[in-house]
């Protein structure tokens, strides 16, 4: 069996959660034209991208609460997929891996990346983001973001950046390294937490937003590779709109 055939299993309930453009949709992007202040206009399924109360990103300083939510995550090494979707890069994995919040057990999709980072802090952005896309068996989307400031190099995302089509391309690349998720994760997994959307259309709304407060490292080249193959891919921050935002204690 290809890799790729085990995400079959999962995929119908991620669908929604793939930064990328559906055949009978038109075109987005992040430039003048069709950026993300257009993308409500381009398409009747687009238009809760504007007219949405629970949209992502947002500025975390934003916080209303304080409180330690308890996720957990039980990421499992093995093979992976990475493809080029033109927005971004994406790494697709099997069954097996797995995040718990809130009473709910959340299967491990996807992992892609914004440059810079989308959520930000009293303004600031961090160059780079991964945002680990999770769904529960009955479709309920959990997002783990995590962001990435210059550093040492991350060894999860040189195997990433080693195998990454250097153009979008439809056609997965595949390696049998090993790859570990976890590579990825800061030691505290203290998140911010709140109910959001997609931050690429069709923007749907109710997607479990977990941001790590904690940070890790990656090289100034890696962040200069990831810059290079997506440019400038993040959605400017949206209105809180009176949502509960609980920050780590």
């Amino acid at each position: 069996m290809k890799l790729r055939d085990s995400f079959a299993c999962v995929a119908v309930a991620a669908l929604m959660t793939v930064p990328a453009q559906a055949a009978d949709k038109p075109a987005y992007d992040y430039g003048a034209e069709k950026g993300a202040e257009k993308w409500g206009q381009l398409h009747s399924d687009y238009a809760i991208c504007e007219s949405g109360n629970m949209q992502s990103p947002i500025d975390l300083a934003g916080a209303n609460a304080t409180g330690n939510v308890e996720i957990a995550v039980d990421y499992q090494s093995g093979g992976m997929e990475v493809l080029n979707k033109g927005l971004t890069i994406q790494t697709n994995f099997p069954n097996g891996s797995k995040m718990m919040s809130g009473g709910m057990t959340f299967n491990l999709i996807q992992i892609h990346f914004h440059t810079p980072s989308e959520h930000a802090m009293s303004g600031k952005r961090f160059p780079l983001v991964g945002h680990f896309v999770h769904a529960t068996e009955d479709g309920k989307l959990g997002v783990l973001g995590v962001m990435f400031e210059e550093g040492a190099a991350n060894k999860s995302l040189g195997q990433i950046l080693s195998i990454a089509p250097t153009a979008k391309s439809d056609q997965p690349m595949q390696t049998a390294e090993v790859f570990d998720p976890n590579d990825m994760l800061p030691d505290d997994l203290a998140v911010y937490r709140y109910m959001g959307s997609l931050t690429t259309p069709p923007c749907s709304e109710g997607v479990n937003w977990h941001v790590l407060r904690d940070t890790v490292t990656a090289s100034k080249e890696q962040i200069a590779a990831f810059e290079n193959l997506m440019g400038d891919s993040a959605r400017p921050v949206r209105a809180l709109n009176n949502r509960l935002v609980v920050a780590p204690e």
